[in-house]
């Protein structure tokens, strides 16, 4: 079959337009929070308590910090998140997390809110473990998650809530829109959200601000032109880079299910390694056999590899290089040809020993395009077309549409 997709014909009926966040359950919460804050400049925009959710408070004594933090490093209300592990096991049994899956989510951003909702229908229908569907608080965006083969979570996601210039997230009392079951579509927009709030009598001031360090001028970094409390920007997440243990059925779920395919294939020690696209980047995702982990010297204890930050410039790589080792980070060498599609890169592990690479530069992909010319009436225009290359989608934006 295939599917209308804004306009455009697809295998699927939802196209992914590129990796919006991504998260880690932790053991070192406190040591984490530092780490991704204060050294690598991610801006806490909300917490949610979990402790709340305990039937018992005793439930959670020894298990350190209870709170799941809710990080960006773009206008986005969240590019990275960190959760409890512990907790989050105690309190969410249906949420089956294998002994080494430390990664939280995964999460793709699609076009429309339409997309997710069918997205939700057709993965059901193919046989997926389906985990819930509806609208995250905080954040705002519309949801459906799944597990892949080796139990990494999944997320389709549209209508990520906007940071603006004041640092402010929503009020939690406008939290009320959330919701946790397949919705009747269509939704009234954000506007008249605010709207109704307003005629509730919500503060819309009252939300978390979000903010960075705070420096003394002298003491702060001139990053090309602007004084920062370090010497260098994280523009984004990705590409996620995930240990799996048979890699032929990791490739058919992500290809077939999600929609990727793959630009490079690496052979190392004996062992394949595919990188995988579904945009103009080389690669958003990289599937490893499970037996490169121990040559690779990494964490026995999770199945993640590694998980990108783009920083904004080559030269904020090598300051950032400079600024991490300078203050303790653990680096760890990846050969060159592991990360195809990427010039210059450096990898450090963060508290809980997970792997983050650093990079600046990704090699676009540009398959070639064939456009046929178009009737010059848009009257004759068909109602829907082919697209002109496999990623040929026009950018979604990043934030909800009314």
């Amino acid at each position: 079959m295939r599917y209308a997709v804004g306009g455009v014909w697809c295998d699927r009926p939802f196209r992914i337009r590129r990796l919006g966040h991504f998260g880690l359950n932790i053991t070192r919460m406190e040591e984490a929070v530092r780490f991704y804050t204060d050294w690598l400049g991610f801006r806490v925009t909300d917490t949610i308590d979990f402790s709340r959710r305990a039937k018992d408070p005793k439930e959670l004594e020894g298990l350190g910090d209870p709170r799941g933090y809710f990080m960006r490093a773009t206008t986005d209300h969240h590019t990275f998140v960190l959760f409890n592990r512990a907790v989050r096991e105690r309190l969410d049994p249906l949420r089956r997390f294998g002994p080494e899956v430390t990664v939280n989510q995964i999460s793709w951003q699609v076009g429309s809110l339409a997309e997710v909702m069918a997205a939700h229908r057709w993965l059901s229908e193919a046989g997926l473990t389906m985990q819930r569907v509806g609208r995250d608080m905080p954040g705002s965006n519309w949801h459906t998650y799944f597990y892949d083969p080796d139990g990494h979570t999944n997320e389709l996601f549209w209508g990520m809530e906007q940071i603006g210039w004041d640092g402010l997230s929503k009020p939690v009392a406008m939290h009320d829109r959330a919701f946790r079951e397949l919705v009747p579509l269509p939704q009234v927009g954000e506007e008249e959200e605010v709207d109704w709030a307003r005629e509730a009598g919500v503060d819309l001031y009252s939300g978390h601000r979000s903010r960075d360090l705070r420096v003394d001028p002298k003491e702060a970094y001139d990053v090309e032109g602007v004084l920062l409390p370090r010497p260098f920007k994280v523009l984004r997440v990705g590409p996620v880079s995930l240990f799996v243990r048979d890699l032929e059925p990791a490739l058919r779920f992500y290809q077939e299910r999600l929609g990727f395919w793959v630009t490079e294939r690496v052979r190392w020690q004996g062992q394949e390694v595919a990188y995988l696209t579904c945009n103009a980047d080389h690669h958003l995702l990289a599937l490893y056999p499970l037996a490169l982990r121990e040559p690779l010297g990494l964490s026995p204890h999770t199945t993640l590899m590694a998980f990108g930050v783009q920083v904004a410039s080559y030269a904020q790589l090598r300051a950032a290089w400079r600024y991490l080792t300078e203050r303790g980070a653990s680096t760890v060498p990846i050969p060159a040809e592991l990360h195809p599609g990427i010039d210059y890169a450096f990898y450090v592990r963060d508290p809980d020993g997970h792997l983050v690479q650093f990079y600046a530069h990704m090699l676009p992909v540009a398959p070639q395009a064939q456009l046929s010319p178009a009737p010059v009436d848009p009257a004759a225009w068909p109602e829907v077309v082919d697209p002109p290359v496999p990623g040929g989608f026009a950018d979604p934006g990043l934030g909800p549409w009314g």
